[in-house]
């Protein structure tokens, strides 16, 4: 293999492949670096997204959700009656696993098809030209690129009060591979991955406890989507506790989580502790000290608003960079860079990106929120439909959950969508696409939906902006 290259990339997470995939598209020699080795000690491309993140979570959401119909009556409804459900654990793990083998080989084979190098071990920046590339196995060698591109990722944030074991106290990692249901589990965070691996959990029949600590429930989102979800989950079981401080947890029998709230101090008995409290970019070791990469204060690389690092020909993307944590955000920084690189127009509209939260009912939204458009003195104007008078969410059994559409009260240009029932996360794609072309609500309001559909929520919602929605009394 070459040692010099047009472009370097670390790391294989959906950030670093994609940049790499873009690079070999646009015609430039490409090298990706990735040190990741799933937990059969084999390398694999991914990163975290598909070996540990929104890949295998997400499928264990799918498993867990077959067997909780299944099992606690959610298709008597229907006239269905299943009798002696039980669940595989280990089998259900196996799924995942091999969910994520099949898509982690055909990354693999995206890099093979369009003749990238893929080297497995640790890349570390030595100048803004040289990356110096120690294998696994083997001697460290210098690797010569006229452009790099650091894409790194990110890992758990571990706190002092619960360090993770992976066997009792687990980070979201080990959590994705508990092969028995536990009586009782604590989660530490309620925030997206707290959540997801609560559902997960939960409806294997865990009693599932959150504690978080932040006073409001899902600070960033929309508060009458918070509302509803809160309740909705509330409703499965999951029991969310909000303020709470965690000082200290003992490892015996049990174990034992010691937390603080507004009522005083408190002691939780669980049999396994999850703790997701957030993510910290991947930075450690990333660049000599000579170099002078530009970090701030939380460990992020410092980029610009084109993703440039503070050293020339030299580019950072996804999680280890500012800007939300989301795959696909870290997916779509590639393509710039690659674009910019390769001297076309690079760009990428941070206002539309996408969030969801894969619970039942999920959450979704993209833009602002009531909250900050009020802080940020914009006005402005809002319509919602419930999907309890939507036709296609009834027919489902699926009709907890709204659709909310903001836009400006003079121009209407639609300012943020949020989202919480069925099907969301595809949802949305239609208001980031309308917000991409800076559309009003009432072009989503006049654009023909089919019925009878989920969708047909969204433009109900778009017409009751201007209080002309036909299901429901405006």
């Amino acid at each position: 293999m070459a040692n010099s290259y047009d472009v370097i990339v670390i790391g294989a997470g959906p950030a670093g492949y994609v940049a790499a995939i873009r690079c070999a598209q646009l015609g430039m020699t490409t090298a990706v670096i990735d040190e990741f080795r799933y937990k059969d000690g084999k390398p694999q491309p991914g990163g975290t997204c598909l070996n540990v993140g929104c890949i295998p979570s997400k499928a264990l959401l799918d498993s867990s959700e077959h067997y909780h119909k299944a099992k606690d009556g959610g298709l008597s409804v229907h006239g269905i009656t299943a009798k002696d459900v039980s669940i595989d654990v280990k089998k259900m793990i196996a799924r995942k696993d091999k969910v994520v083998k099949d898509l982690t080989g055909g990354i693999h084979q995206l890099l093979k098809a369009n003749k990238i190098d893929f080297k497995t071990g640790h890349g570390k920046l030595i100048s803004n030209s040289t990356v110096e590339f120690t294998p696994h196995e083997g001697k460290a060698e210098e690797l010569k690129g006229e452009y790099i591109i650091l894409a790194t990722g990110s890992k758990p944030i571990d706190i002092g009060a619960a360090p993770a074991d992976e066997k009792d106290i687990l980070t979201s990692n080990g959590a994705l591979d508990m092969e028995a249901v536990p009586k009782r589990l604590g989660v530490i965070g309620a925030g997206v991955i707290g959540l997801e691996m609560g559902s997960v959990w939960n409806r294997l029949g865990s009693k599932v406890v959150l504690l978080e600590a932040q006073d409001e429930f899902l600070a960033p989102v929309d508060r009458q989507v918070a509302r509803m979800a809160h309740k909705a989950f509330t409703d499965q079981g999951l029991d969310i506790r909000l303020g709470c401080r965690v000082t200290d947890t003992k490892v015996g029998k049990q174990v034992s989580v010691h937390y603080e709230d507004k009522d005083g101090k408190h002691t939780l008995q669980v049999d396994k502790l999850i703790v997701s409290v957030g993510r910290r970019p991947n930075t450690d070791g990333l660049a000599a000290d000579d170099v002078d990469l530009l970090l701030d204060e939380r460990g992020f690389v410092h980029v610009d608003d084109e993703c440039r690092t503070n050293l020339p020909n030299v580019y950072a993307v996804g999680d280890v960079v500012r800007g939300p944590m989301l795959a696909h955000k870290g997916s779509e920084e590639g393509v710039m860079v690659a674009e910019l690189i390769a001297g076309h127009p690079g760009h990428l509209n941070y206002d539309t990106i996408p969030w969801v939260i894969y619970t039942h009912p999920e959450i979704a939204w993209v833009g602002k929120t009531e909250a900050q458009l009020k802080s940020e003195g914009v006005p402005y104007k809002s319509g919602t439909f419930n999907f309890a008078a939507n036709g296609r969410a009834r027919a489902m059994e699926e009709s907890t959950g709204m659709v909310k559409i903001i836009s400006h009260a003079e121009t209407d240009r639609i300012l943020g969508v949020h989202m919480v029932g069925a099907a969301t996360s595809e949802l949305i794609a239609e208001a980031v696409v309308a917000m991409e072309f800076a559309g009003s609500a009432e072009d989503l309001a006049r654009i023909c939906h089919a019925h009878p559909t989920l969708s047909e929520s969204v433009h109900e919602a778009a017409l009751a902006v201007s209080k002309q929605a036909i299901h429901k009394a405006n």
